[in-house]
């Protein structure tokens, strides 16, 4: 694949200005496709090379930074939610392109794939990857632009976090809570085609990329041949699930910074900073589950401690179960003002929504060791 432009300008919508990166994007695409083999398209690998190819130059480039002399002055919300209709405008548009070369029997092709030469992928099928190539690299670049804005770190050398780029880009494990997103975020009467995209079963534990390329291509099945109320559905499709999947990453990515920011903002304002890691992983055992705030807010604690304080607690990290009563002892045995680490207790306990009862609990009696010290 050549390298194209890293990005296109915002418009503001100016229909002929999108219609030419589109299009352009898509000369790009299909000189991939081309590249493809039978083969690569039936076992999914064709994601594997895109989405190698796809990020390589563009995380080269594109960071905090570069989105800042783009919009500047504008806040980490206001560009991310121009980044979404950006991409939901060009998705559209792509859909609308492609729509006209769909046929049903497209559909039937793919099942019946095989060799290995690009010879042998028909004209048709290579039409559709164009188009689910297309989307799958813009929702893919999309959902890495929005922990970017948000300066949520994303190493994507780091396996797990390409897998959970690939996962929030796609709605892969979280199809439930997406598929009601969808549901208030698009048209009455487009409602059902969307819930049909998303009814399929959503991977969830599986990281071998090809597997996703195999989802992807299933999933964007549907899209073809099927009007909607006039509407070529690959228009409403690449409209509506990049609109999802920007949203989505938004949710994910949005809420990191959030922890983060207040893992950031214990550690600079506490004045006992190794006792704050002890009280703070006492009140997420208390009720002896953790959700993931409280587990991401945990691992971020400890990272800001140990770059701003240099404290590294070897005993805390080997623990299995914490013992309150080693807890009180650190408390009674502190002088001096206990304040921060009683409003570092009460900021963890609601990281997650509401205070429980069990995390009540060891507050108050927190609370009443403090006031004693």
């Amino acid at each position: 694949m050549t390298e194209a432009p890293i990005d296109a300008a915002d418009t503001g919508g100016d229909e002929d200005a999108d219609r030419k990166f589109v299009e352009q994007e898509q000369a790009e695409i299909r000189e991939f496709v081309k590249g493809l083999s039978a083969d690569d398209i039936k076992s999914g690998n064709w994601f594997t090379k895109l989405s190698a190819q796809a990020m390589s130059s563009y995380t080269a480039k594109v960071d905090w930074k570069y989105f800042q002399e783009r919009y500047a002055g504008v806040p980490a919300d206001g560009i991310v939610e121009q980044r979404i209709k950006m991409a939901a405008r060009y998705a559209a548009l792509e859909g609308g392109l492609s729509a006209g070369a769909y046929t049903a029997a497209v559909a039937a092709t793919i099942g019946s794939l095989g060799g290995a030469s690009p010879a042998t992928v028909p004209a048709a099928v290579a039409t559709m990857m164009v188009d689910v190539a297309f989307t799958t690299r813009l929702q893919l670049r999309l959902a890495y632009d929005v922990p970017v804005l948000y300066r949520v770190p994303l190493d994507l050398s780091d396996p797990d976090d390409m897998w959970k780029l690939i996962r929030v880009a796609f709605t892969i494990k979280s199809g439930e809570v997406v598929r009601e997103s969808v549901v208030k975020a698009v048209p009455a009467m487009v409602r059902p085609v969307i819930k049909r995209f998303y009814s399929k079963a959503v991977l969830s534990a599986a990281k071998g990329l090809p597997i996703v390329g195999k989802y992807l291509l299933q999933r964007n099945v549907i899209k073809i041949g099927i009007p909607v109320v006039g509407v070529p559905l690959a228009v409403v499709l690449n409209r509506y699930t990049t609109l999802v999947a920007g949203r989505h990453a938004q949710a994910v990515f949005r809420n990191e910074a959030r922890v983060i920011e207040l893992a950031e903002n214990l550690s600079k304002s506490s004045r006992h900073p190794q006792l704050m890691l002890w009280v703070a992983w006492l009140v997420i055992r208390a009720n002896r589950k953790m959700a993931d705030d409280e587990t991401l807010l945990m691992r971020h604690l400890v990272r800001v401690v140990r770059e701003r304080h240099q404290v590294v607690d070897e005993q805390l990290a080997q623990l299995v179960d914490i013992d309150p009563a080693e807890v009180w002892r650190r408390i009674d045995a502190e002088p001096g003002d206990l304040s921060d680490i009683l409003d570092a207790a009460e900021r963890v306990a609601a990281v997650d929504g509401d205070v429980n009862a069990r995390e009540k609990a060891v507050i108050s009696e927190l609370r009443d060791r403090c006031n004693r010290v």
